[in-house]
This record gives structure tokens, sequence and C-alpha cells, in this order.
């Protein structure tokens, strides 16, 4: 019998027929470890499936991963669900995977944690970041469905607490898929037209599926851009998202939101009425001061009697001017008798005083005072001073003899 002939192709042809005729083959679901992971800008997922003795390559084509709700990683342990086929080009089988869920935890778990992690890590989570909240907000702007009672409630409880203010509604959806984005433009356009003081944004409680896209990255980016201060508001206090923590300030729930936005006009009455009381307190002690000054003062002798009492200053000022006079007059006295006792030592220390007692100074020509024979020479010009004139005279000799 004579042996069939195939080419290359036609083999690979064959084999991809019996794969894909296996009907056990056509809907397989597989555990593994994630290696080899890229994902290409055609939006298509290549990656490899292995054990601890196996590998199979695997491939996610961009259709089906539009569902994935976490980011497959590298060393991530998965359930992939799809078919085994052959690959005709390279002549290898591989999974063509149509849905890939984390194994052991559920996709939305990872994908929350997933985000959580990349966020933080870009800082929009710093408190550095938040703002602070308006006390008196003039314009507050809802960002949720108009038609659930969380935005009822919210309303209820603005206009009882604070009905100065002017409530904005933006109306979006808060499930689906088109909900991130209607949330996230709304945010947005409340900031580029400065429509409010304050935002909330939120909604009322439901599934984890239900609050979904409030875990959305736009929305959570669109937050964080806020220039305007936001308030995430929600489903219940045991609900959590990822909004939460990129908000300015968490509400348990959409009406805590309220309540935080919105000051109660009850306690500001209560505090404005405290404010009035002190304020009257106070004023009612100053006058009590006031008039007992007045009551003082109208006793005192000066308005009672104006002249007697500048008479009785004018006879003080008269005094005092005696006192100083008298003073002086004794201190200029003291400083006269000092004079008189100095110019008397003086003139008693004088030199003119000695010569009028016979004595003589005698000086050269420069007019320095001669004490020695040997400052002198013969024939030289010398002043003798005495106390009545001076004698010119010139020197004969000179004697050493001691007097």
């Amino acid at each position: 019998m004579e042996q069939k002939i195939l080419s290359v192709t036609e083999l690979n042809q064959l084999v991809r027929g019996k794969l894909e005729r296996d009907p056990d083959l056509q809907s397989v679901c597989i555990r593994g470890e994630i290696s080899n992971y890229k994902l290409y800008p055609s939006g298509h997922h290549y990656f490899s499936l292995k054990d601890s003795e196996s590998a199979i390559r695997c491939v996610l084509f961009r259709g089906s991963a539009l569902s994935l709700r976490f980011r497959p990683e590298n060393g991530m342990q998965v359930l992939a669900v799809g078919r085994v086929s052959l690959y005709p080009r390279d002549g290898s089988y591989q999974f063509y995977c149509t849905r890939l869920l984390p194994d052991g935890a559920g996709d939305l778990s990872v994908a929350f944690e997933q985000l959580k992690q990349k966020l933080f890590q870009e800082g929009l989570f710093d408190p550095a970041h938040k703002k602070k909240l308006p006390a008196f907000p003039h314009r507050i702007g809802i960002v949720t469905s108009p038609a659930g009672a969380a935005v009822h409630d919210m309303l209820r409880i603005l206009g009882k607490r604070y009905p100065l203010s002017r409530v904005i509604l933006l109306p979006v959806r808060v499930q689906g898929a088109e909900a991130p984005g209607e949330i996230a433009r709304a945010i947005d356009y409340a900031n580029a037209h400065a429509i409010a003081d304050v935002l909330i944004v939120g909604r009322g409680g439901g599934s984890v599926e239900d609050l979904w896209a409030f875990n959305d990255e736009g929305v959570s980016r669109a937050i964080f851009r806020s220039r305007i201060p936001v308030v995430s508001a929600v489903g219940h206090e045991p609900d959590v998202t990822i909004s939460d923590f990129t908000a300015d300030l968490r509400a348990a729930t959409p009406s805590n939101a309220a309540e935080l936005v919105a000051p109660d006009q009850s306690e500001l009455r209560a505090a404005l009425e405290g404010m009035r009381a002190s304020m009257l307190a106070s004023m009612r002690q100053r006058l009590t001061r006031s008039r007992q000054q007045l009551t003082g003062l109208s006793a005192s002798p000066m308005l009672r009697n104006p002249m007697n009492y500048l008479q009785e200053r004018r006879l003080r000022l008269d005094k005092l001017t005696g006192d100083f006079r008298r003073v002086g007059t004794r201190l200029l006295q003291a400083r006269r008798q000092g004079l008189i006792r100095l110019s008397a030592s003086l003139d008693a220390m004088s030199p003119l005083k000695v010569l009028a007692r016979g004595y003589s100074m005698t000086a050269d020509a420069d007019g320095r005072l001669i004490s020695s024979v040997t400052e002198v020479s013969p024939g030289q010009s010398l002043t003798i001073l005495v106390s009545d004139g001076r004698i010119r005279a010139a020197v004969e000799r000179t004697e050493g003899e001691t007097i």
C-alpha cells in the first residue's frame, strides 16, 4: 500500500482539525502559574501557564480580554478557561484562553488590591494632598444618580441643616460599563465651570459589582485632580472603594456626607445666641465700670469746685517754686565756697608767690628753666625772672659748688 505524502501545512491542518473536533479539548479549565506575560499594542495577551513539570503557551485575544477585571502578572496563580488548538505557522499547540480568573481569590478583589497599590505608590492617597472642606459652602454639588434613594436623603438633610446653600445635582449613572466615564466627566465639568464649593460623589448601597464604578482608575484620578474638595459617599459604612482613599474626606454613607459638608443651622443658631449673650454680658460689665468711674469723677473736688481745685494746685506750684529756689541758692553758695577754697589753694601754689618772697627763676633764650650749671655755658644769654620783671644777663662763668 502506497503511503500518502503530506506537506507540513497539510499535517498541521490535520492535527489542528483532530484537536478542534475533540469535545474534551474545546472547553477546558486549567490551573497554572503565569510566566513570560506580554501585552501587545493590538490588545492581545500572550503568556505561558506552567506547573512544576510542564508548560503550555496561551493567548487571550483582545475581545476576551475586555472582560478582565484585574491585571495579569508573572507569577500569579490563575484558572484559565478555553480550548486547545494548534497554531499552523509554528506547528505548536497552544491554549486559546477565553476567560482568566485568579486562583483562590475573586477577580474583583485582585483588581481592587492591584489598583489600590498602584495609586498608593503614585501618591494619590497622600494626606498632604487632602483639601479642607469649606465651613459654610454657598454651593454644594452632588455627583450621583438622580433616581436613587441616596440623593433624596442628601437633599432632605441639606435642606434641613443648611438651607442657605444651593444644591446642584450632576446626574450620572452609578453602575454599569458607562458609569465610570460619566462620573469622571461630571467631576471634571464641575471643576471646569467652578459650579460648587464642595462635591459629594457617591451612591447608595449595593453589591461589590454594583459599587465597582467607584473602584475605577479614571474616577479616582478625576477626584485627585479636582480643585474642589471631594467627599466620597459610596454605599454603607463597611463598603470601601478606591474613591474613598483618593477623596479629601470619606463619609460612611451619603446621608453622613450631607452632614459633613453642611453645618447644622440649629447649632449655628445656638452658637450665635451664645455669642449674643456673651456680648451683652460684656457690654453690661463695661457700662457698670463706666458708671462707677463717672460716679467717682463726679465726687472728685475738681469737678465739684474747679476753682478751688485750681487754687490748690496754684498754691502747691508756688510752694514747689520756692523750694526749688531755696535749694538752688544753697547749691550755688556751696559751689561758690568750694571755688574760693580751690582758688586759694591754687594761688598758694603759684610760682609768682615764690618769686615775691625773694626767689627768682632763670631761663635760657628758648624759655627753658635752668636748674643746673651744666645747662649753661660762659657767654650764654639768660633771662632772670623776679617778682616785678625780667633781668637780661650773660653767663661769665660757672661754678660747681653745692649750695
